[in-house]
């Protein structure tokens, strides 16, 4: 999947993101800082109805949220070194709990990230334009 959107197309994206995807558990959203991951994730909680609000766990690392599909954890992996760290704060427990996860900055748990992880990759175009690229392995 690969869209090109403006950031007040973001909704539709996110819809036809999750027709596609929604039956996956653990999403990891590369790019770089400004792309539009947590903008993402917000879209996509909004859709599954997470009441709360949804922000950026940069400095909490992990979110939790209750939403019509049960538990979503909303993971930013920014300000972590390594995947020992990230166990530490209990990432691993997170992405293996059978819950949606949605990781920011994956690239620090290579290793931990289960085979069937949906990926997506965010890129900042110009102004307000993004490209989205999916891959499901």
């Amino acid at each position: 999947m690969v869209e090109i959107f403006q950031l007040d197309q973001i909704r539709g994206v996110a819809e036809r993101f999750w027709k596609k995807y929604g039956g996956k558990k653990v999403f990891a959203f590369y790019g770089e800082m400004g792309a539009g991951k947590t903008t993402f994730v917000h879209q996509l909680c909004e859709l599954l109805g997470v009441k709360s609000a949804v922000t950026s766990p940069t400095f909490a690392i992990i979110n939790e949220y209750g939403s019509d599909e049960g538990v979503i954890y909303h993971i930013d992996l920014y300000r972590l070194a390594d995947e020992e760290e990230a166990m530490r704060a209990g990432v691993e427990d997170c992405i293996y709990s059978g819950n949606i996860c949605m990781v920011e900055w994956p690239e620090r748990i290579p290793s931990l990230l289960p085979e069937g992880s949906v990926r997506l990759r965010l890129t900042l175009q110009d102004g307000d334009t993004r490209s989205l690229t999916v891959e499901d392995n």
